[in-house]
């Protein structure tokens, strides 16, 4: 039977064995938690190659270079002169800290333990993709106009020369190629030829698709009488096209104004934002009927206001006829003298004795409103004051001028 103090020291023995093992075990934790958070590290950290592209955020910015954190053991390095092509710029004007920035490897190692990188041959290989995926997707983006060359426009797009040919700027003819230097314009990839680095874009391809949009649009809220605004773009002999965003509409030259109109130049100039009347619409023949007089006020609404039977006032010849000619009013109205009210002589036709343009007294004979028409005589001017004269001469006491005397029978003379 052991004795008290062999059985001490036993447990002594053993404590000290606990510990021992405790302590191993301990060792062997950290090694074990020590090797697992290399194995992190490890693994958060990414293994590059030259000619890698890999994002990173820009740590620093000096004035000669700027420093990257790409995930990598070392910070990567991106030359001054791989940013800017002028040395007297501001590094710290074109790039900013927290910014990321896609880049390419150059050297894994610069033989100062940096990653040398540059931005510049990144995005020239990023952006010949872009450029594949936009026209795969057929999707639109922004470009500068550069300068002009022969055919056409350079723009850029990402440090990237793209050809856009005058049949391609626009739907429309293009006729000063110089305008367009310096605008931004939306753009589609038209043709791509990545290995020769050749690309030609397309505004026309875009602006085609945004004026269809319009025209659905449109054809979807229009009404018949209503009036909208719009902008001239042609004159034709026949009559004036106004687009109204994204589809052109026709004023009919009859329908221009309310007296007669020889030519749509005489009212309207390419360019002008007029407010027209909808007269009628086909949505499947994507046409429209428009009206500019139907905006503005009918003289003839007020002509009973402004003339009176018998009075004598000035007028243009605007229209001749073998039966008479029409005679246009400083209101604007017009009026027909009859071929056997313009002379006391005898004519075959009027332009034996009026032209167009001539500027003739006439006196009214005739108002009709409702129907817009009005009978006018110059031969009864020449009677009126004949008689007047008459009147004048025989009149012994000659108080009065002859103006004097014709001042109520010939108002505007």
């Amino acid at each position: 039977m052991p004795t008290e103090k062999q059985t001490g020291g036993q447990i002594e023995a053993f404590s000290d064995v606990t510990k021992l093992e405790t302590t191993i075990e301990e060792n062997v934790l950290e090694e074990t938690t020590m090797e697992d958070m290399m194995d992190e590290i490890e693994k958060s950290m990414i293994h590059i190659r030259q000619g890698d592209i890999i994002k990173g955020i820009v740590l620093d910015v000096t004035e000669e270079e700027v420093i990257v954190n790409i995930g990598y053991g070392a910070d990567g390095i991106v030359p001054k002169a791989d940013l800017v092509d002028d040395d007297q710029v501001s590094l710290k004007d074109v790039i900013q800290i927290g910014e990321e920035i896609e880049v390419y490897v150059e050297k894994v190692d610069d033989g100062e333990g940096n990653v040398l990188l540059s931005k510049q041959r990144a995005d020239a290989v990023v952006v010949w993709e872009e450029l594949e995926e936009f026209q795969e997707k057929e999707q639109a983006f922004e470009v500068k106009v550069k300068e002009v060359v022969k055919g056409g426009v350079v723009a850029n797009f990402r440090g990237v020369r793209a050809f856009i040919p005058a049949s391609l700027l626009s739907y429309q003819y293009v006729e000063d190629l110089n305008e367009w230097v310096g605008k931004t314009l939306k753009v589609q990839v038209e043709e791509l030829d990545v290995e020769k680095r050749k690309v030609v874009l397309s505004r026309k391809a875009v602006e085609l698709l945004e004026k269809e949009e319009k025209k659905k649009e449109l054809f979807a809220t229009i009404k018949r009488g209503e009036k909208r605004k719009g902008i001239v773009q042609r004159l034709m002999n026949y009559g004036a096209f106004v687009d109204l965003g994204g589809v052109d509409g026709l004023i009919h030259i009859s329908d221009l104004a309310w007296t007669r109109v020889k030519h749509p130049s005489d009212v309207l100039t390419v360019g002008d934002e007029v407010e027209v009347r909808v007269v009628d619409f086909d949505p499947v023949k994507q046409k429209i009927s428009l009206a500019l007089k139907d905006v503005k006020e009918d003289p003839w609404d007020q002509v009973m206001n402004m003339y009176k039977i018998n009075e004598i006032v000035t007028g243009k010849v605007v229209r001749l006829l073998d039966f008479g000619a029409f005679v246009q009013l400083d209101s604007g109205v017009e009026g027909l003298v009859h071929i056997s009210q313009i002379s006391e002589k005898h004519i075959a036709k009027p332009s034996e004795v009026l032209s167009v343009g001539d500027e003739v007294k006439v006196k009214i004979l005739e108002i009709n409103s409702k129907d817009k028409r009005m009978s006018l005589s110059i031969k009864e001017v020449t009677e009126s004051f004949d008689d007047a004269l008459l009147d004048y001469i025989d009149n012994d006491s000659h108080t009065a001028t002859i103006g004097d005397l014709l001042k109520g029978k010939f108002k505007g003379l």
